[in-house]
């Protein structure tokens, strides 16, 4: 995910407007891959549908796919990826910078469990 233009610090990364847009673009597809993936899941599943990108992973908590921490995490992505793609007052450099470097454990750990989940089904 740009990893080349993700920078140290959340200053450096205001500082360079084209980094911080690319990594802001590529935080805010990663977040909607991960609802498409729990949304096909939803309906592979025959579970009811969600009614918001963070309802489909408060879902897949429901039905034991992800753990709550993970949830918590995609759900509060969610806000990230909406301020990015409707462009709510700006992108704050530091929520990006922290999405971008402590909130990949978060979407590794989501990518983990729905692999177990569907690893695991027969």
């Amino acid at each position: 995910m740009c990893a080349a233009r993700r920078t140290a610090t959340a200053d450096e990364l205001g500082r360079d407007r084209d980094a911080l847009d690319l990594v802001a673009f590529n935080l805010m597809r990663v977040v909607q891959s991960c609802a498409d993936i729990a949304s096909h899941l939803i309906a592979d599943e025959g579970w009811p549908a969600a009614a918001s990108l963070g309802a489909a992973f408060e879902r897949l908590r429901e039905e034991h796919v992800i753990s709550a921490p993970v949830c918590e995490a995609l759900t509060r992505a969610v806000g990230l990826h909406n301020v990015v793609a409707h462009g709510y007052a700006g992108v704050r450099p530091e929520m990006i910078h922290a999405a971008a470097t402590a909130g990949l454990a978060d979407l590794e750990g989501f990518s983990k469990e729905v692999a177990t989940r569907t690893e695991n089904r027969g």
